[in-house]
């Protein structure tokens, strides 16, 4: 099994949709079994899959009949105290949903959890046992799943705080989605240097550690170099939507200058933590193109673009834009399996 986030420092760049739409084709189109895990507190992810109605219903009623686990819930331990996260969760089943995905639904309170994994990473760089496994909790989850699924994936928010840093050092990999803005490009530097701070002060407490308790790593399955440290599997790029300023349209000109920029700065996360053998051009998953009312329709209804059809509302025009899509996200899903895992789409 393999364990991705999707991040980036900037928002706004479509992270949660491809999350949701890459989820529901590597499960509809090429019958992997995947997990989403929605660790933003907006929860974004956990509306578009289940959606509005039940969004509505599951966080403005607190009796909500047959309320599922959260991953607040998950993490309530942690947040008591403990090191371990609850043994007694279970996802959102497919079967519910549009997307063919099981789901751990995300929630507004997982934002209080920052101060607890922030002290905990103060106790990681100490050496203390307790804090590295408490940051470890996001493989703690998914080696409680190891035989259920085949990918887990992590939807996170843009921040460089204490839960995004917990789950990445928890995944083995991660892919960042961009836009053709000059703050994606700053975010992946961003990235590249707060990822480094981090496996320096997660390894730095190391040798501490195992002073202070022997054999504690092996003990409770932690890994002495996290994954990530080499996890780099790609990134994708919004095609720009050329605006009109005052009735003319604007000059493509800066679009196409940041565009020549990206494979300079991907490089450099590449050359950081690119897993081994990853290529430049490999590390380019695909292009997204702007969707224009796909992506309401899809919102509105639940579903995934590639499935949207005429009992959703699609018209004229608009089916041909969702074949384009299907062969789109397929083309990013065989890319990405690559990338992760080294295999190809059946």
């Amino acid at each position: 099994m393999k364990s991705v986030a999707m991040f980036n420092n900037k928002g706004g760049v479509g992270k949660t949709t491809l999350l949701c739409n890459l989820a529901a084709c590597l499960s509809l189109a090429m019958n992997k079994r995947i997990l989403v895990v929605d660790c933003d507190p907006q929860c974004n992810t956990t509306q578009l899959i289940m959606g509005e109605e039940f969004a509505a219903s599951f966080y403005w009623d607190e009796n909500h009949k047959d309320k599922p686990t959260t991953i607040a819930d998950v993490l309530r331990p942690i947040h008591d105290g403990d090191s371990d996260i609850s043994d007694s969760f279970a996802p959102i089943d497919q079967s519910k949903n549009r997307f063919g995905v099981d789901l751990i639904a995300g929630h507004p309170t997982l934002s209080f959890l920052e101060d607890k994994l922030s002290e905990a990473w103060t106790n990681v760089t100490a050496g203390d046992i307790g804090g590295y496994r408490r940051t470890n909790w996001a493989r703690n989850l998914c080696e409680k799943y190891a035989n259920a699924y085949d990918i887990v994936l992590f939807d996170v928010g843009p921040s460089l705080g204490a839960l995004n840093r917990s789950v990445l050092l928890g995944c083995d990999n991660f892919v960042t989605p961009m836009g053709t803005d000059i703050f994606s490009i700053l975010g992946i530097r961003n990235i590249s240097q707060w990822l480094g701070e981090a496996i320096r002060a997660y390894e730095h407490g190391i040798a501490r550690c195992e002073e202070r308790s022997p054999g504690g790593f092996e003990k409770y399955g932690i890994p002495t170099r996290p994954s990530i440290a080499n996890g780099f599997a790609g990134y994708t790029l919004n095609q720009y939507q050329t605006k009109s300023k005052g009735g003319e349209r604007v000059a493509t000109e800066r679009y196409e200058e940041i565009i020549r920029k990206v494979p300079t700065e991907i490089e450099g996360l590449r050359g950081r933590y690119g897993r081994n053998g990853l290529s430049s051009p490999e590390a380019k998953l695909g292009d997204v193109p702007h969707l224009y009312s796909l992506i309401p329709l899809a919102q509105t209804r639940a579903a995934p673009i590639m499935t949207l059809a005429a009992k959703d509302g699609i018209v004229g025009s608009q089916y041909k834009m969702v074949e384009n899509y299907r062969e789109i996200v397929l083309n990013i899903a065989t890319n990405f399996l690559r990338n992760i895992a080294g295999e190809t789409a059946a």
